[in-house]
């Protein structure tokens, strides 16, 4: 098969790996319908976060093409969503509803796992980790939504959910790439009464607005904490979504969050200074977040996403095949593309 290869910095190239084939009765097989880069596989892009050389790539969903005796949740021809990281769904921390650390999962296109940015992958724990999607023949929009689920959707939610959203909440969302946006998409969707978002591009400016945001902020570092201050006449909001993961943008977090209030951060870090434990003692803001559990969220956003209650595939503004991988690096790296999807077999679903 044909899949995207992390060859070093700045270069992903399209190669031959070997098809996937089921090696364990709990594995499956999904033949990708639809991909994307995200935000975090930038990092390794620029070289600023190691990753194998090899498969690259943890967003994708697709059709069954073949499981393991002890797979029974899903079927060969399903179309499957994939989380980002597989899991057992029995551990002690998948029960607690952390699947993103489950004692016996992993990720996709590291360490010798089949990415996610490719025709195939094989998809250990299949039985606890896929989502199967009711019916085939769905809209090119809706399956953009579906594509969401298997990452970016769910970890803005996990920011909105860390942070501690409630209805009629003020709330912050740092950050303007996908994960951001949805994060703005879901506080409106837990009823935020007003979602501050900070951005200073007019085309994430117009996604925030259309996904709930009441306002936006163009400044950064001092001059954005001082506008969202001025905005809540001084007392700062009542939760923050972290999207980003810089010095910066944690700075910026936890300076607009008012005492008693949580920070929820989804952004990997880079640079973290870390005295941000003076600002969680001496203000009394907290700090949640982390690896996004999509498996465990995914059914109740799915249920939105196919009721048309939610879009939130329309942060995805570039397409490509995959033999367009490497232009769907470039395109987010420099901040032409909010996120790239790939695109690589159109007939699959219909």
């Amino acid at each position: 098969m044909r899949a995207a290869l992390f060859q070093g910095p700045r270069s992903i190239e399209v190669g031959e790996r070997p098809d996937p084939v089921v090696m364990a009765p709990t594995d499956a097989v999904v033949r990708v319908v639809l991909s994307c880069v995200c935000g975090s596989d930038l990092w390794y892009y620029r070289g600023e976060s190691p990753h194998d050389l090899g498969p690259i790539g943890h967003e994708f969903i697709g059709l069954v093409d073949d499981v393991g005796s002890e797979v029974r949740t899903v079927a060969k021809g399903d179309l499957v969503i994939a989380p980002f990281i597989f899991c057992d769904g029995t551990c002690a921390h998948c029960q607690a509803g952390v699947t993103s650390q489950c004692i016996h999962g992993g990720g996709f296109g590291n360490h010798g796992i089949d990415g996610g940015q490719g025709e195939a992958v094989r998809v250990p724990l299949a039985g606890s980790t896929l989502v199967r999607v009711a019916g085939l023949g769905h809209s090119d929009e809706m399956m953009r939504s579906l594509l969401s689920l298997s990452d970016v959707m769910c970890t803005g939610h996990h920011a909105a959910v860390s942070a501690g959203v409630e209805p009629g909440d003020v709330v912050a969302v740092v950050g303007d790439g996908a994960v951001g946006l949805c994060g703005v998409l879901a506080a409106h969707r837990l009823g935020a009464g007003r979602v501050i978002a900070l951005s200073r591009h007019s085309v994430r400016q117009t996604v925030a607005r259309e996904f709930g945001a009441t306002d936006i902020v163009a400044e950064r570092g001092e001059a954005a904490i001082d506008a969202v201050l001025e905005l809540t006449d001084g007392i700062g909001v009542d939760a923050t979504l972290e999207c980003v993961g810089t010095g910066e943008s944690v700075a910026t977090a936890l300076a607009v969050t008012r005492p008693g209030s949580m920070v929820g951060m989804v952004g990997v870090p880079h640079g973290v200074d870390g005295s941000i434990a003076d600002t969680i003692v001496f203000r009394n803001v907290g700090l949640r977040g982390g690896v996004a559990p999509a498996r465990a969220y995914i059914p109740l956003l799915l249920d939105d996403v196919l009721e048309g209650r939610i879009n939130p595939g329309r942060v995805f503004d570039f397409e490509t095949s995959l033999d367009g991988i490497g232009e769907a690096y470039a395109a987010m790296d420099e901040r032409r593309a909010i996120k790239s999807l790939v695109r690589i077999d159109q007939d699959g679903h219909r």
